[in-house]
């Protein structure tokens, strides 16, 4: 059995960073850096936890921090690709939005595994990110539950796979009508029954476009045509999702909802280590599942449409989804408007290939400038 690699962790104080910590402390992990967004007595602390990791920022620092910490101190965004460059390392990106782009190819580019928890890195990097992998020697594993699920259904399986099938909560609004969405208020938005999230991540569970960005993260991850990929509705969160083979034979993966079993997994898989997850009890338990209501929940098939569509209409999707639910949480707009303003700006989005990060960034800004335009109101 090989020794699992040096921890190298992007958003380290966020809920995926925090997580991943406790995970490589409990399984005797060596952490070697540690990066955030900005300095803060947060970042202190994990400097002396972890007396020997590197440290960067993308900010500068605002006041005084101990001489210790400034002397470790890398900032800018060049400092955090440098840090997810660190040769023989598992780099776990769970930094928030497109800036996760750059560290991601950063680390394939050196040849790095990179556990990915950031949905921009293949959304909007899409095919540069898997040429980034194949050039550099890097490869990305997953860290979302459902990903995670489909990448243990399938080692082992040297193919034959048919059909993904990516299982949705169905969030806090499941059951609502198509009518009842015009009326949905933020705190009903924010009240997921199963999984603490942040408030961007929880309001796209109700919308579905979280499920919408996990299909063109999947068609991505595993090489599967989008329609070989299916959403059903589990309100249990048991089943994390699915893999049906040619032969009809079907996997899953189970197990209580926690994210520390995923991320434990890309950081030793396909190696198995002793968890602290709650054993699965099953019995007197109902699992139940739905086909989600497209009608209720637009999202799921714009993107659909923006995957098939390819090119930047992903990055695309993701920015004006990103405008749209700031401006929802705002109370600037409506909880259906969200999916109207999605819907306007990848009409009114020409289709074009992008042959760099600039462009993919690029297309990002002016996805953003649109939508702010385009917001009801």
């Amino acid at each position: 059995m090989s020794a699992p690699r040096p921890v190298v962790v992007l958003g380290a104080t966020g809920s995926i960073g925090t997580q991943t910590l406790q995970v490589a402390d409990r399984l005797g992990l060596h952490v070697v850096g540690i990066a955030t967004r900005r300095p803060s007595d947060r970042l202190v602390q994990l400097a002396e936890r972890y007396p020997d990791a590197a440290l960067a920022t993308v900010e500068e620092p605002a006041g005084d921090l101990p001489t210790p910490v400034t002397r470790r101190l890398a900032t800018g965004v060049d400092a955090i690709d440098a840090m997810a460059a660190t040769p023989g390392t598992v780099v776990v990106n769970g930094v928030v939005g497109c800036a996760g782009l750059r560290p991601s190819l950063a680390a394939l580019a050196a040849g790095n595994r990179l556990a990915l928890a950031n949905k921009e890195t293949l959304v909007a990097g899409g095919t540069l990110v898997l040429d980034a992998a194949a050039a550099g020697g890097g490869a990305i594993v997953p860290v979302d539950s459902e990903h995670s699920a489909i990448w243990q259904c399938l080692v082992g399986e040297p193919g034959g796979l048919a059909r993904l099938v990516l299982t949705a909560s169905g969030g806090p609004l499941r059951g609502r009508s198509a009518a009842a969405m015009e009326t949905v208020t933020v705190a009903e938005a924010l009240a997921h029954p199963t999984w603490e999230m942040g408030p961007r991540i929880t309001v796209d569970s109700a919308t579905m476009m979280n499920k919408a960005l996990e299909v063109i993260e999947a068609h991505h991850l595993f090489g599967i045509d989008y329609d070989a990929i299916d959403v059903v509705v589990h309100p249990q969160s048991v089943i994390h999702s699915l893999v049906e083979f040619v032969d009809g034979s079907v996997k899953a993966q189970l197990g209580e909802p926690d994210m520390r079993v995923p991320i434990q997994y890309a950081l030793t898989g396909p190696q198995r280590r002793p968890g602290t997850a709650a054993p699965l009890d099953l019995a007197g338990r109902e699992l139940t599942f739905a086909a989600p209501d497209r009608i209720a929940f637009p999202c799921l098939d714009l993107g659909f449409l923006a995957g098939r569509r390819g090119g930047i209409a992903p990055a695309v999707l993701n920015a004006a989804d990103e405008v749209a639910v700031a401006a929802f949480l705002d109370g600037k707009i409506g909880f259906a408007d969200i999916a109207r303003t999605v819907e306007a700006v990848l009409e009114r989005t020409a289709d074009r290939s992008p042959a760099s990060v600039a462009e993919v960034l690029d297309a990002d800004a002016a996805a953003r400038r649109l939508s702010t335009e385009l917001l009801p109101g």
